[in-house]
């Protein structure tokens, strides 16, 4: 029997666990997907913790995951666009993307593009997304200086690359130990924490346009600070201060569709386009997955690989 990742009750990693389950049946507008890759994102983080219950709450026995990348083996009535041994990547909103198999609403899948790995596939879809979403909320385009917090991450690297190929300037937040890598995807690297509202004036010369913000910890108030318009600041976390400011919260709910995938399938097979992998780890360490994400301070996407 395929294996998958469940979770029977709130709490910390240790809740999680890798079971044999019934192989999924597609149903109508389903693939059936052979998953090579699967990422794994803050929110489902937040979700296994019970944290947004009131939003989210989990049934259980609880699967886990939206991104995927892999191998169509079945479909079910009405689907046209795939068939058998058709390569493919996108997301479930089934919870259910950790897993060896899949079924998958056929519509939430596009083509993987031509020499890009199964883990970069199957890592990109709800950051890409998200990032192309922020982006468009924030209105960026040729001359604007843009700032994007949390720049190293997930959402961060894609976002400020998509901002960068909208012709913005951009200035990205990170440690250190990452400046090396936004300065070689043309992306100015700036230091967070401490002074860092001087170092942003310093750099910019003037007042950014635009702010992303995918960190939280009170970057959309440095935003309003800085004198960037609350209509060209959006956050993917700090939903209070939004409010407070009338920022925008556009994420991956306003980007997911195929359509936005292919897009960024195109930019990725171009190389306009670049998601940076931590680390690939097999099924069974999920829980090793997770404390690294939960951590912080990695570059890029993590994934599994089943």
């Amino acid at each position: 029997m395929p294996r998958a990742v469940r979770f029977d009750e709130y709490g910390d990693v240790d809740v999680l666990r890798v079971v044999e389950v019934p192989r999924p049946v597609p149903g109508p507008g389903q693939v059936l997907v052979e998953v090579k890759a699967a990422g794994i994102n803050p929110g489902e983080a937040g979700i296994r913790k019970g944290l947004l219950d009131a939003m989210w709450p989990a049934s259980f026995p609880s699967g886990q995951g939206s991104d995927l990348a892999g191998v169509v083996t079945g479909a079910g009535a009405d689907v046209t666009a795939f068939a058998p041994g058709d390569e493919v990547f996108g997301f479930t909103d089934d919870r259910a993307s950790q897993a060896e198999f899949v079924a998958v609403d056929a519509r939430n899948l596009t083509p993987r593009p031509t020499g890009v790995s199964w883990e970069v596939a199957g890592g990109l879809p709800v950051v890409g997304t998200t990032a192309w979403a922020c982006v468009r909320a924030v209105g960026v385009t040729t001359g604007d200086t843009v700032v994007v917090s949390g720049a190293a991450g997930g959402v961060g690297t894609v976002a400020s690359q998509l901002a960068r190929n909208a012709g913005a300037t951009v200035l990205g937040l990170a440690g250190p130990a990452h400046h090396d890598w936004l300065a070689e995807h043309g992306i100015v690297p700036v230091a967070h924490g401490a002074g860092v509202a001087d170092r942003l004036r310093a750099v910019a010369g003037r007042a950014p346009d635009a702010f992303i913000d995918t960190h939280g910890d009170g970057y959309v108030q440095l935003a309003v600070e800085l004198g960037v318009r609350p209509e060209r600041i959006n956050t993917v976390i700090d939903f209070d201060a939004a409010e407070r400011h009338g920022a925008k919260t556009d994420g991956n709910a306003a980007g997911a569709n195929a359509d936005v995938l292919a897009a960024l399938a195109a930019q990725l097979h171009s190389g306009e386009l670049e998601l940076p992998i931590a680390r690939a780890y097999p099924l069974d360490e999920v829980r090793d997955a997770y404390r690294d994400l939960e951590g912080g301070h990695t570059l890029g996407k993590i994934v599994l690989v089943p």
